[in-house]
């Protein structure tokens, strides 16, 4: 199922800091819950992942600030899947606060599927259920999907 909806929620009072902004932490945490939202979305909840013997490991992630979020305010996530070979996966957030229409911050992070053991697995002839989720939400910089 092809998955367009954002994350929506907003930022919690423990989220924040001395200064009354988000800590830049949580971006880390909130990129997790959007990737948790995004295959709860697509019919393939991370439960369903682990019940096969699939693991999903974060390999790297990366934040950029711009604008920061305060306690209270709404805002949405919106995940990309940029890249995707069937072993490792890339996704793109872009944080918009909802109050104001500008961005809060951006980020990546990228995901090897391995088995409990942590060996990478092709999951396109092993798990091509979990392959289809992410292949049909792959979208190219044009915006197309591509498989």
């Amino acid at each position: 199922m092809k998955v367009t909806q954002p994350y929506e929620r907003r930022v919690y009072y423990y989220e924040t800091d001395k200064m009354g902004i988000m800590h830049h932490s949580n971006y880390i945490r909130i990129f997790e819950e959007t990737r948790i939202f995004f295959l709860e979305c697509a019919g393939m909840s991370f439960e369903k992942i682990e019940e096969k013997g699939l693991m999903m490991p974060v390999v790297s992630v990366e934040c950029e600030y711009r604008k920061p979020l305060q306690f209270n305010d709404p805002f949405e996530v919106y995940p990309v899947i940029t890249r995707f070979n069937g072993t490792t996966l890339y996704v793109s957030y872009t944080v918009i606060n909802k109050r104001t229409g500008e961005v809060s911050a951006t980020g990546k992070s990228s995901h090897c599927f391995t088995d409990a053991s942590l060996r990478p697995v092709r999951t396109k002839k092993a798990y091509p259920d979990v392959y289809e989720v992410f292949a049909e939400n792959l979208v190219t910089d044009g915006g197309t999907v591509s498989r």
